[in-house]
């Protein structure tokens, strides 16, 4: 695996299995009416990545860490940590892309995510120029690029903002057709509460996509 990220990904179940159907990960083809254009067509940046909300962005690891040493830290990171409970989900436009985002209080789950991407920053690779320069960082804020060089990401701690994508990036005029058709597509089985009861490690293979590696319960 070329790197590694610690991602929420949902255990088996409805909710699962509709977000693989939507992302083409799975043989059925969706059955989403009311969109005009083939869910393939403006989901390439969620099937690359998988149904996933991101909690330690992907990373390089660190010099001599092998695969084993990544999977037993994440693994010792999850049996310290408590699962965490939001009330729901709820669909979003996230500044041109939608996504799930949890409804409710989030004030455990940044703390969750925090002590995550602490207790993580040991197994990652120090950015090149090249990673920096991805993160287009003079549109970052001071506070953001300050983020992204001790951290690794930009958007961690208190510029973390937990989500679900659904979608790349849309044009406006067909963000409020692709919104309801999603709406009434994920409404009868989005988890209410909505529960991160577990840490995924990922790892992305030569050709970019990532595919989940170990699952590791919350048992703190």
């Amino acid at each position: 695996m070329l790197r590694y990220a610690v991602y929420f990904a949902p255990r088996r179940g409805a909710f699962a299995d509709h977000a693989s159907r939507w992302l083409g990960r799975d043989a059925a083809t969706p059955n989403v009416p009311g969109l005009s254009v083939p869910a393939a067509s403006i989901t390439a940046g969620p099937q690359r990545y998988g149904f996933h909300g991101t909690i330690r962005a992907p990373f390089r690891p660190a010099n001599g860490l092998t695969p084993g040493k990544i999977a037993a830290e994440v693994a010792n990171i999850a049996s310290r940590l408590k699962p965490v409970i939001c009330d729901g989900l709820q669909l979003n436009d996230m500044e041109g892309f939608l996504a799930l985002t949890p409804e409710g209080s989030d004030a455990a789950l940044l703390d969750m995510a925090a002590a995550v991407v602490k207790a993580t920053n040991a197994l990652r690779a120090p950015l090149t120029k090249a990673e920096i320069a991805r993160r287009c960082p003079d549109r970052l804020t001071p506070h953001q690029r300050d983020l992204l060089n001790e951290w690794g990401y930009p958007f961690v701690m208190e510029e973390f903002r937990f989500h679900l994508t659904l979608t790349d990036r849309l044009p406006p005029g067909q963000r409020l057709e692709t919104m309801a058709a999603l709406q009434a597509y994920f409404q009868p089985v989005l988890p209410r509460p909505f529960v991160i009861e577990d840490l995924c490690l990922f790892g992305e293979d030569a050709e970019g996509r990532f595919h989940l590696l170990h699952r590791y319960a919350l048992t703190g």
